[in-house]
């Protein structure tokens, strides 16, 4: 018998966070879809099919069906996305695993929790705002703090890695789409173990 690649339903929804179009490519709040990219380059599927105001695609990860989505309603309105593929789906929030960019952390750094607040992060918030709840699972990317207090958050967010910086974050997109591996295969408590530090 012959089934449908994406017939059925999925068991998670991994939505990384990003800005759509190509002047926010490669910058520090587009680490999302960097790392989006990186888990479907593993498997030579591209995340490309407009669904649930995000570009996705249904990957099998570890076992199991995930629905990998690339919000394009642009960040501070990522909610609206994440709550449409989870209704339609009907994934609870412990099964929504985000993955965003952290300006708290060092570059390359990668911190994986079971909830908490937004932290800052508009994306984050309009997410917890859409489900109602800061209860799901994050993989937070480090992108470095701002050089001084002086500088604006929003320049810094939407400046391009460069040097070094380009160099660390390489290494992190993948660590990340590993640790995604880890966590969906063994648990975020495994995953926290393994790859926060």
């Amino acid at each position: 018998m012959f089934f449908k690649q994406d017939a059925g339903g999925v068991s998670w929804l991994l939505v990384c966070l990003g800005n759509p179009g190509d002047k926010y490519e490669n910058t520090r709040h587009n680490v999302g879809f960097m790392v989006a990219d990186e888990v479907a380059e593993r498997q030579s599927k591209p995340i490309q099919r407009l669904k649930f105001k995000a570009l996705t695609n249904v990957l099998s990860i570890s076992g199991e069906k995930v629905l990998v989505m690339k919000p394009i309603t642009y960040m501070n309105l990522s909610g609206e996305a994440v709550r449409q593929a989870a209704d339609f789906y009907k994934i609870p929030p412990d099964h929504v695993l985000v993955v965003s960019d952290d300006t708290a952390l060092p570059v390359g750094r990668l911190r994986i929790r079971t909830k908490g607040s937004a932290g800052g992060h508009n994306g984050l918030k309009n997410i917890i705002q859409h489900l109602g709840t800061d209860q799901f699972p994050r993989l937070r990317v480090g992108v470095g703090e701002k050089p001084h207090p002086g500088y604006d958050l929003a320049d810094w967010v939407l400046g391009k890695f460069v040097g070094e910086d380009k160099k660390a974050i390489d290494g992190a997109v993948k660590r990340a789409a590993d640790a995604i591996e880890c966590i969906l295969a063994e648990g975020i408590d495994r995953g926290m173990g393994k790859f926060n530090g």
